[in-house]
């Protein structure tokens, strides 16, 4: 059985395990044209929107992403410069990738639709959904940041595109977002609904009690 052939690539490490690498053959804005509404959009959001819409791409093709010249392929292939463990078929990024695609991509949709039709469900529907993305984007960093430092390897590429916006700016919202203030979906709001509905209904049933007991 001939072995894969290992080309060079542009990705960190420079001694990652990249089986039959491909380069891209289109150009960043031929990336973007086809997911941007004007021409005004940049990469970023090309690659966002990529990213979190379509991450059922990358869990059925990962093992010949690195080899493919499909339009998806070559977003997370530019995306990957940020982060090459998209590339190396890591674990942890598969793993929390599908669980992304299976639960909380449906649990997001659910989440949306309950504060679109105003039901109460959309309060700890908000928990959920703001708790898995605070622990989820906790752990990309956590053991992107851990295998620098314990093992010395650096996923991505240390240009500022690659990682201020994509690696950090790119991810970092999903953490702040939960955290703002004054928003009906996010972490504390919710808390504070549940909070002062379970407050209300405690002393709604000490009222009926007392009176009971006159």
């Amino acid at each position: 059985m001939q072995a894969a052939v290992i080309s060079q690539h542009p990705y960190f490490p420079e001694d990652a395990y990249i089986p039959d690498f491909v380069p891209n053959d289109k150009s960043l804005t031929d990336l973007v044209l086809p997911f941007a509404g004007t021409i005004t959009c940049v990469l970023a959001a090309s690659v966002i929107l990529s990213k979190r819409i379509n991450p059922g791409y990358l869990i059925l093709n990962y093992e010949r992403v690195a080899s493919s010249n499909e339009l998806f392929a070559q977003l997370w292939k530019e995306y990957s410069l940020s982060d090459s463990r998209y590339l190396t078929a890591n674990t942890f990024v598969i793993s929390i990738e599908t669980i992304t695609v299976l639960f909380w991509g449906p649990c997001c949709i659910a989440t949306a639709f309950c504060i679109t039709t105003r039901r109460n469900l959309r309060y700890p529907l908000s928990i959920i959904v703001c708790m898995a993305h605070l622990y989820g984007v906790t752990l990309y960093y956590a053991t992107s940041f851990a295998d620098m430092q314990m093992k010395g390897v650096a996923h991505s590429r240390p240009e500022f595109l690659y990682f201020w916006v994509y690696f950090v700016g790119m991810n970092l919202p999903w953490a702040i977002v939960p955290l703002a203030r004054n928003h009906e979906v996010i972490l504390g709001a919710s808390i504070r609904k549940i909070c002062w509905a379970l407050d209300l209904a405690d002393r709604t049933d000490r009222t009926q009690a007392n009176k009971k007991n006159q």
